[in-house]
């Protein structure tokens, strides 16, 4: 007597099937976007010269060889340039923790009288500084130039990582915990030692991998402040000088060996300085979501 009528639990399942599938679709074409250029450059590496002035290079190597990459370990200011940027990006991760997790747990603290004030002026340096050309006259006047601490010293603390970390520590660290440990007669130094590091893992790993990989992208600062002492030029400084090029032929430094296309030591270099980051990468993957997710916490 009555019409059949669909169920409408199926029709909102078909159309969060429609959706999820189009959600994914996205997300492939993301990744793609993201991996198929890294792709052509480890391609063309490990491709041989004539096959790359050619064109012919895409995803896949043209006649392999690993000859860019002999190359690169036979130069010894590539090599010199790899070892100035570990230790660069190991004090600056290490020393930019420290006074990321020193400035964030007060302000994470109710009790901190003043914290708001605090708080915006962190937050002011974020929209208003100074410029290019004071940051550089002030490393002049510290007699910083040319020394490893200009690429360590003027970026180690970024008001980014704090916030994220004090929105962390607020939202993780319930101040009833904190009360426990003063009653049992715990400072300030032995809770953040004892409590509040141990808790924050997540948070910490991924402000590192934050700090780590900033510090290890950058050459901007090494560009402006190594002028002289050719021997601290970072990895990333040195593939920019390679990149910027203009002559049909590149000489390496050490070596002396005449490439006829600097096309193929650019990739190389290019894959030669991203590995360090993918190796240590997977180490803290674990961290990473859920350190993300505790920073996006609102007070």
């Amino acid at each position: 007597m009555t019409a059949s009528t669909g169920n409408p639990a199926a029709s909102r399942k078909g159309r969060m099937d429609i959706w999820e599938l189009l959600i994914r679709l996205v997300l492939i074409i993301a990744s793609l976007v993201c991996l198929l250029p890294f792709l052509h450059v480890v391609s063309k590496s490990l491709s041989s010269d004539s096959f790359v002035i050619a064109n012919k290079v895409f995803l896949w190597p043209q006649g392999f060889t690993i000859e860019a990459y002999k190359k690169i370990f036979a130069d010894a200011s590539i090599l010199r340039s790899l070892y100035i940027s570990v230790i660069v990006t190991v004090l600056f991760t290490v020393l930019g923790m420290i006074l990321t997790i020193c400035a964030a747990y007060p302000l994470s603290r109710p009790q901190m009288k003043g914290r708001r004030v605090i708080t915006f002026i962190f937050l002011f340096t974020m929209y208003f500084s100074g410029g290019i050309i004071p940051d550089y006259m002030n490393i002049n006047n510290l007699g910083l130039m040319d020394t490893i601490w200009s690429l360590i010293l003027p970026l180690s603390f970024s008001v980014f990582n704090l916030l994220i970390m004090k929105t962390s520590l607020t939202s993780s660290i319930p101040v009833s915990l904190e009360e426990s440990a003063r009653i049992d007669g715990a400072g300030h130094f032995r809770i953040l030692l004892s409590i509040v590091i141990p808790l924050s893992k997540p948070i910490i790993a991924t402000l590192s991998l934050f700090y780590a990989v900033g510090r290890w992208n950058a050459y901007q600062d090494a560009l402006f402040y190594i002028k002289h002492e050719t021997s601290l030029r970072p990895l990333q400084l040195k593939l920019y000088y390679l990149v910027i090029q203009a002559s049909e032929s590149f000489q390496l430094e050490a070596t002396q060996v005449s490439l006829s296309n600097p096309e193929v030591l650019k990739a190389s270099v290019v894959v030669f300085a991203t590995l360090p980051i993918l190796c240590i990468y997977p180490f803290v993957q674990k961290y990473f979501v859920q350190g993300v997710m505790l920073g996006a916490v609102k007070e």
